[in-house]
């Protein structure tokens, strides 16, 4: 794809663009801006003031946006395309409901809010004439961009998804360490080749070593993304705890075949994160994307494999893959789709199929509290991720995850047990909650 060409529209004007959120995302983002000459930033917005001010500041624009802390506030620049990015559910809910409303496109890097109700604000965008878009740079948008890629040129896509945030890297010694955690004497050495081709085995295997090591294999914003991909793609988790194996690149062809084949999937066309396992001089898959097609053509994909594509073994599968994603660097693709194109980078018609939901992992007493205890991860101690079929919300119906987080239980709740409706203190006046019931009216009508 040619995008000089695909974005050329000389005629058309100055694409004004509202920020809101100058975290990690949203200052590059910034950054990156002051170098696309169709794309100006207007006004930014954020609830910590010194905070816009350093990133404007390191930004070095020549023409510094307006700062504001309440992006809905009168006499603020016009703009036509807003990019969400706090990461707050609540907030980014209703910010992208206003700008929807004032006629404007939205990009949402709030994966938080999109899993929550990201499709009826898609359907409000449509009824405006605008784009409801997940944003490039982060997994939701490039996995979606590429499961449609694979899917136009007509290759079956059997597996999706990605890789989580940070590697797990095998050192000499047999260190295995993530992030800044070693364990030492891991064992994982002999766990290097899965020489029998039994992956369910080999998996459970290196996933046990990680396990001692205290190591997590499953974060809340992995199941997020992709429960926001499962929604705009029609792909489905194979099981609502995922697989989450520990991987080489070099084997998810082989590892995410039929259970038949000795792979993990009991199903086809399904979603899953992997954790990328390497050693400290190989390069990094944290981040990236990636399918699993079928190889219909033997003669095809021997060829491919003398090419260095990642071929399975047995040759029934291939793995293709985008191996990183570039925050707000990259964002500025949504952004012209949206202003240009009238078109969205994610998905173009998200259904409410999958929820992400909360299994208690130890016992709670009524009062508590969930409040997330690892801001970064969005964790909640005490509670795991999972991907549920969805349902009209009832009494009985689990609570969508993000829905139950800073809220208190009304309930005792035991250990094992999915949080429904009925277990949680909601806000029924929030604006997400609003906007899922009008998901829900809509899509169960």
């Amino acid at each position: 794809m040619n995008y000089h060409g695909l974005f050329k529209n000389e005629a058309s004007p100055q694409i004004r663009v509202a920020l809101v959120g100058v975290g990690d995302f949203g200052a590059t983002l910034l950054d990156q801006s002051r170098n696309i000459k169709k794309i100006e930033i207007t006004v930014i917005c954020d609830k910590d003031e010194q905070r816009m001010r350093d990133a404007v500041r390191d930004s070095a624009m020549s023409s510094p946006p307006i700062m504001v802390t309440d992006i809905t506030a009168d006499g603020l620049p016009e703009f036509d395309v807003l990019v969400e990015a706090t990461g707050q559910p609540e907030a980014a809910a209703a910010i992208a409901q206003w700008a929807i409303g004032k006629g404007c496109h939205v990009v949402m890097a709030s994966k938080e809010a999109g899993i929550v109700v990201g499709p009826i604000l898609s359907r409000m965008a449509k009824q405006k004439g605008v784009v409801y878009t997940e944003v490039d740079g982060d997994q939701p948008s490039l996995l979606i961009g590429l499961n449609s890629w694979a899917e136009t040129l007509g290759l079956e896509v059997l597996a999706a998804g990605k890789s989580s945030e940070y590697d797990f890297v095998l050192e000499d010694d047999d260190t295995l360490c993530w992030l800044e955690n070693r364990h030492r004497h891991s064992g994982m050495m002999e766990l290097w080749h899965c020489r029998d081709g039994d992956w369910q085995n080999h998996t459970a295997r290196r996933n046990a070593v990680v396990a001692k090591a205290n190591f997590p294999t499953r974060t809340v914003a992995d199941f997020c993304e992709l429960g926001v991909v499962a929604n705009g793609t029609g792909l489905t988790p194979d099981r609502a705890a995922l697989h989450a194996p520990l991987l080489r690149p070099v084997e998810l062809a082989d590892a995410f075949q039929a259970q038949s084949d000795g792979g993990l999937l009991a199903n086809s066309g399904v979603i899953d994160v992997f954790n990328c396992l390497r050693r400290h001089d190989e390069m990094s898959f944290a981040g990236g994307v990636f399918v699993i097609v079928r190889c219909d053509n033997a003669k095809t994909w021997d060829l491919l494999r003398g090419k260095g594509h990642v071929v399975a073994r047995n040759t029934k599968t291939a793995m293709l893959f985008i191996g990183q994603h570039t925050l707000g660097v990259e964002a500025p693709m949504s952004i012209l789709s949206a202003a240009l194109l009238n078109l969205p980078t994610g998905a173009t018609a998200p259904e409410p199929r999958i929820d992400l939901v909360a299994r208690a992992t130890r016992d709670f007493k009524q009062g508590e509290t969930l409040h997330i205890t690892d801001p970064h991860h969005h964790a909640v101690a005490g509670l795991d991720p999972e991907l549920a079929n969805a349902e009209r919300d009832h009494p009985g119906s689990p609570v969508p995850y993000y829905m139950a987080t800073g809220r208190d239980l009304v309930t005792d709740v035991k250990r094992g047990t999915v949080l429904t409706w009925d277990m949680v203190d909601i806000d029924q006046a929030s604006r997400l909650h609003q906007l899922r019931q009008q998901q829900n009216d809509w899509w169960y009508q």
